[in-house]
């Protein structure tokens, strides 16, 4: 018995290869672990600043409408620069322009009277820099990691990007309380010097002698890529769906006067980023599966149903063991894409291709959230549009499946562009000591 429970944990337990056989993906993981802290803390600093300065849920809500327009045309123009300069001089000049920011932040929460349109400002500089500075770190993966370790390198991403995101918010809301908005700023400085330093010990990466300039026509080029790839196009519409039909934190406020109060809010939002943390820390398992289109599909199936169960819990317990499954599903299914990605993906188009799956992961909450509210108000209730969301999802993830058989039947061990991207990647002797 004892013999079968080590096996079973070695193929659960996370695949910590692509750490220790990659200098500069160890360099990627210290760097973005040191930023999630920061990013997390202007991301919670901002609004409450606003809040406490305005009183106002317009002027908060505005925030968020400040930081889309940024957000969509960066991470396009993003996109299309790394693939045509050195995709870690991006990431540095972009970091650079990140703490530049938030030392103006700083500069302004230590005024006698806070200027507002300074918070605006800056929120949608962040947000334009960071989404330019996105795909170039995304295409950095696939050039330091080995090609059969990708799955492991997103997994320990994921784990990464989970752990801040249920850690991080709470020690920003702390510090903002205690030490007051200038003090996190300080600190959101602090975490870009030491991310900028692993940064530049980073190999540089330019791009191949002969590519093309950024352009309109270049970016142009990507997406016609994209769509042409139906495979791809199953990562990035099966996502949509999901978010746009399932994801609902907008009803969160809602659920928790249902159960307990606001008190219960938090709990809400971090049920999801704890089961995300689960998968992602017994995803050994995810680097023996070959049919990733398969496993998108059936993540974003569980994720639909665990959503209708949700909407049905009597307890607020089973309803955030249902959320916690939800986003374990959610992992499972970032894991699958991103690997789609990163072993099919050629690395000249590699940064525009990062651009557009920004675009996707980040425009289906904001819409299902849209949603939610609307369904909610219409229909009746919170029940409602988190059931009726749910199953719209797994309607929605069949049916695309069925129209999509080159994403569904996807195999990494015979897809043509897995393949080519291997045999290249071979070739090219990467080097990942």
């Amino acid at each position: 018995m004892s013999g079968t429970v080590k096996k079973l944990f070695s193929h659960l337990r996370m695949d910590l290869g692509p750490l220790r056989s990659s200098r500069d993906f160890r360099l990627l993981f210290g760097s973005g672990l040191i930023g999630m802290f920061g990013s997390f803390l202007s991301m919670i600093v901002l609004p409450l600043q606003m809040k406490d300065l305005t009183g106002d849920y317009v002027a908060v809500g505005l925030m968020a409408l400040a930081e889309f327009v940024p957000m969509v045309v960066c991470g396009l123009w993003g996109g299309a620069i790394a693939d045509a300069l050195d995709r870690r001089t991006i990431v540095l000049w972009t970091e650079v322009g990140l703490m530049l920011s938030i030392g103006a932040l700083l500069v302004n929460a230590l005024l006698p009277d806070p200027q507002i349109w300074v918070l605006y400002t800056m929120g949608a500089l962040t947000a334009g820099l960071g989404s330019l500075q996105r795909p170039s770190l995304e295409s950095l993966m696939p050039q330091v990691v080995p090609h059969d370790q990708l799955a492991a390198a997103a997994a320990i991403s994921s784990f990464r990007w989970n752990l801040g995101a249920i850690v991080s918010p709470a020690l920003a809301g702390v510090i903002f309380a205690v030490y007051g908005a200038a003090t996190a700023y300080a600190v959101n400085i602090a975490t870009y010097l030491i991310s900028l330093a692993l940064l530049w010990m980073i190999r540089a990466r330019p791009p191949a002698e002969d590519t093309a300039p950024a352009s309109i026509k270049t970016m142009i080029e990507g997406v016609r890529y994209a769509v042409g790839r139906k495979d791809l196009m199953g990562t990035y519409l099966v996502d949509i769906a999901a978010m746009i039909f399932a994801f609902s934190t907008a009803l969160y406020p809602f659920i928790a006067d249902h159960f307990g109060g606001p008190q219960t809010t938090g709990l809400l939002m971090s049920a999801s980023a704890v089961g995300s943390l689960i998968a992602s820390v017994t995803s050994g398992w995810t680097g023996r599966v070959h049919r990733h289109g398969l496993g998108v599909i059936v993540a974003a199936t569980v994720w639909g149903v665990a959503v209708v169960l949700a909407a049905l819990m009597p307890s607020l317990w089973l309803l955030l063991a249902c959320l916690a499954l939800a986003g374990a599903a959610d992992m499972i299914s970032g894991i699958f894409r991103a690997t789609i990605w990163n072993q099919t993906i050629p690395n000249e188009l590699r940064g525009r291709l990062a651009g557009i799956e920004l675009l996707s992961y980040m425009t289906g909450p904001m819409l299902g959230n849209a949603r939610a509210g609307f369904m909610a108000s219409s229909l009746g209730g919170w029940r409602v549009s988190l059931g009726a969301g749910g199953a719209l999802c797994v309607l929605a993830v069949v049916a695309l499946a069925a129209k999509l058989p080159s994403f569904r039947t996807y195999d990494a061990r015979t897809d043509e562009h897995a393949l080519r991207e291997k045999a290249r990647r071979a070739a090219d002797q990467p080097v990942t000591a």
